[in-house]
């Protein structure tokens, strides 16, 4: 694990050790480094990374610059803690969650299962605009955290705990400096809006889900909880993982396009998805259909602002094969049990030949107050 946090990844987080305020860090190694104390800069002693990515771009570039000098030597002899003495945190406040459906596979997965008669599986709008829905903020909490089996109305008169309990392995993409409202974000400028990503598990009640979606979509089957992971792995880390997205078919409106001369990129991120010790999935980022960039635009283009710490998520990733799928309702194998416990974890391609790492974004599922 230490060698997927080397120079190239330095993640940022926040920390605390022994009950002291959380104060924000980064990662090398198998070691947590204080920012405050190896840059001197009061920004971070902060609990949370929001003031620092309400800085900007290019402050983030010059941080980063800073950084990777300040620890091109080794660890620091002050304000470094081994990784195993600390408690990591919520790495930033949540402004608002939105979460998307950005997977083709994953979508005519679903498709087959709920509209086994439709000879096409994804819905008339899908290739057309990346889908979504508005999620809560306040229930996303950090890796480690237990997951209480939620409990909600099942059928007509019927109300009770979950018993299709599922996970989506997806990614969360962080907004650092949000957009004005009557102000769209361009998609060829995402980058000066994106500050980082996390791994996200967007835990779903089926059952729930079900019966409550039509015709306003996910509400109490989604919004119980969703997992991040502490690390936030700053978008600077990832340029060696971009790859163009799938080939879009039919040709998206223009607000969706990265200029004329630009292919709409994803990213090169290999996922993993263990249940109870068991490696079940190996859902691949790569084949996401929509492109971040696009997902950001889309959110904008009506005008709706954004604010940093907004968080959107990818949807479920699933690959093509019946072992890359992102959720345990496509592998059509039985629902979450108390006590069960899910880990997601991510490497990517990084400069020099690297390999980075995301951290773990981890979930044990416990007993409802109600069952």
């Amino acid at each position: 694990m230490s060698e997927l946090f080397g120079l190239t990844n330095l993640p940022y987080g926040v920390y605390s050790v022994d009950g002291s305020p959380a104060r924000c860090a980064t990662r090398l190694g198998d070691h947590v480094v204080d920012l405050a104390e190896l840059l001197g800069e009061e920004v971070f002693a902060q609990p949370t990374l929001n003031a620092f990515m309400a800085q900007g771009r290019q402050r983030w570039d010059e941080v980063r610059a800073a950084i990777t000098a300040a620890l091109s030597d080794g660890l620091p002899e002050q304000g470094v803690h081994p990784i195993a003495d600390v408690r990591l945190h919520l790495p930033f406040e949540v402004a608002d969650y939105v979460d998307f459906y950005a997977s083709e596979h994953h979508a005519s997965n679903l498709g087959r299962l709920f509209r086994p008669d439709n000879p096409d599986p994804l819905l008339p709008n899908w290739k057309h605009l990346p889908v979504s829905y508005t999620g809560r903020a306040a229930s996303v909490v950090v890796s480690g955290t237990d997951i209480v089996r939620p409990s909600g109305p099942l059928a007509a008169g019927e109300f009770g705990p979950t018993a299709r309990l599922d996970i989506e392995a997806e990614l969360g993409f962080v907004v650092g400096i949000g957009n004005e409202m009557g102000a769209p974000i361009a998609g060829i400028d995402a980058d000066e809006h994106l500050f980082g990503v996390v791994l996200f598990n967007d835990w779903s009640a089926r059952d729930i889900q079900a019966w409550e979606y039509v015709p306003l979509g996910p509400h109490l089957g989604k919004s119980f909880a969703s997992t991040i992971s502490p690390w936030v792995t700053p978008m600077a880390a990832l340029a060696h993982a971009r790859v163009d997205t799938p080939a879009q078919e039919p040709a998206v409106l223009p607000y969706l396009t990265l200029g004329s001369d630009q292919r709409p990129w994803g990213l090169d991120i290999d996922l993993e998805v263990e249940w109870n010790g068991e490696v079940v999935s190996r859902p691949p980022y790569a084949s996401m259909y929509w492109s971040p960039a696009q997902m950001l635009a889309h959110l904008t283009v009506n005008g709706a602002p954004t604010r940093t710490g907004d968080l959107f998520a990818s949807g479920t990733i699933s690959g093509p094969a019946e072992d890359q799928v992102g959720s345990l309702i496509e592998r059509g194998e039985g629902f979450l049990e108390d006590g069960d416990e899910v880990v997601l974890r991510a490497t990517a391609p990084g400069a020099n030949g690297t390999r980075i790492g995301f951290g773990e974004c981890r979930g044990r599922i416990v007993k409802g107050t109600t069952q």
